[in-house]
């Protein structure tokens, strides 16, 4: 399976932009609520904001009163890491040269509900613990030890296990009843 794009000039190209405009590296990602019937509590739907044609169709978790018919917040977290996990892999095998024939990550998020239905103040509101399961199968013949340095760096530049990891410096919200 020889690549057919090569990223690593792609990329070459945004570093050198990167280093000599360190501004042109910051980007805002965002998405936005889809209007959807409010007479139903337990449903809603969001739209990436550069893709306003992806509607993602989410609800409640059963676990809180949900239908269980879509994914929950949660349910998306967890394929946001997912995602986020394979993509680095892949272009990290592609810079290295690394052919893959198989990329398996398994996202697992636990919750304690009693935090988040006002149960148990104890209990703090949201994940209580992430588990993520990586398995990778390179081409025969690989260095094994280019195949574990292609696993560190995947975990290393994953940005969204390390956003899990480390947390945002700054989190703002801005809440209102419009009149």
């Amino acid at each position: 399976m020889p690549y057919t794009i090569d990223l690593r000039r792609i990329q070459a190209g945004l570093k050198e932009r990167y280093r000599a405009d360190p501004a042109s590296a910051r980007v805002v990602t965002g998405a936005h609520s889809v209007h959807r019937d409010l007479d139903d509590p337990r449903h809603c739907a969001a739209a990436p904001g550069e893709f306003p044609e992806v509607v993602i169709e989410a609800g409640l978790h059963p676990a809180a009163g949900g239908a269980g018919d879509t994914p929950c917040s949660g349910d998306i977290l967890a394929a946001a890491l997912a995602v986020c996990e394979e993509s680095t892999l892949r272009s990290v095998a592609a810079n290295l040269g690394l052919e893959l024939e198989s990329v398996n990550v398994e996202v697992r998020i636990h919750w304690d509900f009693r935090g988040t239905m006002g149960v148990d103040r104890t209990v703090p509101v949201g994940a209580t613990a992430v588990e993520m399961r990586t398995r990778v199968k390179v081409r025969d013949g690989v260095d094994p030890e280019r195949a574990r340095r292609l696993l560190a760096s995947a975990e290393r530049y994953c940005s969204t296990l390390q956003t899990l990891r480390h947390g945002v410096a700054e989190v703002r919200t801005d809440l209102a009843i419009e009149e």
